[in-house]
């Protein structure tokens, strides 16, 4: 009757890490990629901060992964380093050879956990920071939103609702979308989106091209 007992606290302990490690070492990886195309563009902390409107210490924070950043905010960051978002996943190309860069498998998806918001986007285009057209596969938990606040950014995007129910406002305007809508508007208009579900996940095929040179 002990080992029954002791087995049933163990289990509950390694859920309880499974789930939250993963959660600070995405921050760190795109901390990380964050700094480095800071470091690679020769931006300081202070140029970046006057550039997005964002403190130095929440910049700091979030370069080493103390703090994990919304969509909004990576977008934000994205402009001003002139990329796409997909160039913050911190994966980089695989040296497979050169059908890495027109092939994506299934197992290899980049993902972009963005936790504490309920947004998670796995990247299916191969990744590069040169890329100018991404496609994502965006997965909104029930809740899960970018926030209340509209943001905008460079670019042009794109989307059709695979599951479930997804709101979409741009600029003052809001549209329930479900299985099967699509959409597609520019991306400097304010926009922000959400999964108003209670109990169902939301997941959106979502294209964005990055028009500008940042």
């Amino acid at each position: 009757m002990r080992k029954p007992a002791a087995a049933k606290p163990a289990k509950k302990a390694r859920n309880g890490k499974k789930a939250k490690p993963a959660e600070p070492a995405m921050d760190v990886a795109v901390g990380r990629r964050i700094r480095d195309l800071r470091r690679v563009r020769q931006f300081s902390l202070e140029t970046v901060a006057a550039r997005t409107d964002l403190s130095i210490g929440f910049l700091s924070q979030i370069e080493r992964g103390l703090s994990s950043p919304s969509l909004r905010v990576l977008a934000t960051l994205a402009d001003v380093l002139g990329v796409g978002i997909a160039a913050l996943f911190g994966a980089s190309p695989s040296a497979d050879g050169a059908s890495d860069q027109v092939v994506t498998r299934g197992l290899q998806r980049p993902e972009l956990k963005l936790w504490r918001t309920g947004v998670s986007k796995q990247l299916l285009s191969p990744a590069s920071a040169d890329n100018k057209l991404n496609l994502f596969l965006v997965h909104l938990e029930p809740g899960g939103s970018t926030g209340d606040e509209l943001y905008t950014h460079d670019g042009e995007e794109a989307g059709l609702v695979l599951e479930g129910e997804m709101m979409l406002t741009v600029d003052s305007e809001t549209w329930s979308l479900k299985t099967g809508d699509s959409f597609r508007f520019a991306s400097r208009r304010p926009h922000r989106f959400s999964n108003p579900a209670e109990d169902a996940k939301a997941v959106v095929l979502w294209v964005n091209c990055v028009t500008g040179t940042g």
